[in-house]
């Protein structure tokens, strides 16, 4: 099985998931289609922007906060999100991401 690593290139993702603002993505550099893992990447928000809210109806989603603060939004409310943060969305639920500083 290949090594699975991030690239170093991006590409820029303007109104993610109908959200506000730019968002880089830094995919994986090897397919992921031959285990449970669909897509792995590191996406950066600029100040102010965010990933839309949005419903995970066929697969689940994991956030890991490596820098910076936001508003992680999810069924039923929203909470602090900051440097360290773990977030799951499982099939079925809706989740968004603002980046707040």
């Amino acid at each position: 099985m290949p090594l699975i690593k991030q690239s170093d290139e991006y590409v820029i993702k303007d109104g993610m998931r109908e959200g506000k603002g730019t968002a880089r993505l830094f995919h994986a550099t090897a397919s992921l289609a031959e285990g449970p893992i669909g897509l792995a990447s590191r996406i950066e928000l600029e100040p102010g922007a965010s990933i839309g809210f949005h419903l995970h109806d066929c697969d689940e989603e994991v956030y890991a906060i490596v820098s910076g603060r936001g508003v992680y939004e999810f069924d039923g409310g929203e909470c602090q999100a900051s440097q360290g943060d773990i977030f799951t969305t499982k099939k079925g639920m809706s989740h968004g991401l603002r980046n707040t500083g």
